[in-house]
């Protein structure tokens, strides 16, 4: 069985939300669009919780949210435990974040990455394993509060 890469935008973001999809489709991944389904104003929280929420609860692996910035999605998918969203807009930041940092997760700012380079980064973000090692012991302190 595939993995399904669950995505969502909001306005800004949805003409490069529609063009990973159709990228994704084209290399036999599939996509759930959580939405926006237009490039009519809306609020990302609204689209970025559904991605967020099924990511957490593990009914998908790893998900793409996309906004103007990459940090309105990216801080509203960050409230959830299991989340590890990185903002990568270049293709190391995307590499790191998954090697390093378990990143689960892709954030991308749609206004200020090109589409070509957005597929770039989804590429790695998706084929890149995490290392493991002194990285886990990281990752597992990220979600512990320190008073």
């Amino acid at each position: 069985m595939n993995e399904i890469i669950p995505i969502a935008s909001d306005h800004a973001g949805y003409e490069l939300k529609e063009k990973v999809k159709q990228y994704l489709s084209s290399k036999n991944i599939d996509t759930k669009d959580f939405g926006t389904f237009s490039s009519e104003s809306v609020d990302y929280p609204d689209y970025a919780h559904q991605v967020g929420s099924a990511v957490n609860n593990g009914t998908y692996k790893r998900g793409i949210v996309i906004c103007g910035s990459g940090n309105g999605v990216q801080m509203t998918v960050n409230k959830y435990p299991n989340v590890r969203c990185a903002l990568c807009w270049t293709e190391e930041i995307a590499s790191l974040a998954r090697r390093h940092n378990d990143a689960n997760i892709l954030s991308m700012p749609a206004r200020f990455i090109s589409e070509d380079l957005a597929l770039r980064i989804v590429d790695i973000f998706l084929s890149t394993q995490f290392e493991g090692g002194r990285h886990q012991r990281r990752v597992e302190k990220i979600n512990k509060i320190i008073c």
